[in-house]
């Protein structure tokens, strides 16, 4: 079967490259599905799951907590904010960050203070979502 070589790189590290058959990427209005020799396309990303699937069916999941995606024919770039392998993310400690982003929400007055804490909470609730499909 035919693939595309993927990127996906953060500021911290450069946490896949390699071929895969498809990838599963959060768009701004919903899941993006790209395969080899895919239309030339930049957009932004959400916070969320990537899923790359390599040869034989094999999915690799790894968190983003948003960027920019660009794809070519043959290659697709993820340019993330942040990103980690799925399986590397702790669950108790994002519940942990996830029950005080909310405390800290509901003590929060001001429109910027509650926007940063929004932002947060969508961050980590990508977070659980990427453990969750990582469980299934």
């Amino acid at each position: 079967m035919a693939t595309l070589h993927v990127n996906i790189v953060s500021a911290e590290q450069s946490i896949f490259s390699g071929d895969a058959e498809m990838v599963v990427v959060p768009g701004e209005s919903g899941e993006l599905g790209i395969l080899p020799q895919h239309a030339p396309l930049l957009t932004r990303i959400k916070p969320g799951t990537v899923k790359v699937t390599l040869a034989g069916g094999v999915d690799e999941l790894i968190y983003v907590s948003g960027g920019i995606l660009e794809v070519q024919p043959k290659a697709l770039t993820i340019l993330a904010n942040t990103s980690l392998r799925a399986k590397d993310l702790d669950e108790i400690k994002v519940m942990e960050a996830k029950r005080a982003a909310e405390e800290a929400l509901a003590n929060r007055q001001g429109g910027q203070e509650r926007a940063v804490v929004q932002a947060e909470l969508a961050q980590l609730a990508a977070q659980l979502a990427a453990i969750r499909k990582l469980r299934k």
